[in-house]
């Protein structure tokens, strides 16, 4: 999954775009380890070590990977447990962002 992320990085780069992750890696220590060598360079949280933490129980996560894509005005516009495609509706979703970007006099991407 990760390199999937790296490319939308890349990809949206200089867009109104953002990843976050939320970790519930028990070691904290090995998980910033394991993060250095996957190359994450998006904000990640770290959920208390456990499947039940306090992000993953206020947003309801029952598996993981769990993805939303959240729009430009806070809307979940898609939820998928596991790693399904989500492509396009990304690419649809950052296009309005931008355009509503510039629309919106004194406000950048």
């Amino acid at each position: 999954m990760y390199p999937h992320e790296r490319s939308l990085v890349t990809t949206y780069k200089d867009k109104p775009f953002v990843i976050l992750g939320v970790n519930s890696d028990r070691d904290r220590a090995k998980l910033k380890e394991r993060s250095k060598e996957e190359n994450i360079t998006w904000r990640s949280f770290w959920d208390g070590g456990s499947t039940n933490g306090p992000i993953a129980t206020k947003w309801n996560v029952s598996g993981w990977p769990t993805i939303y894509l959240i729009d430009h005005e806070g809307v979940i516009r898609f939820k998928s447990v596991g790693a399904k495609p989500f492509d396009d509706l990304l690419r649809t979703l950052v296009v309005k962002a931008a355009a509503a970007a510039e629309a919106t006099p004194g406000k950048s991407e």
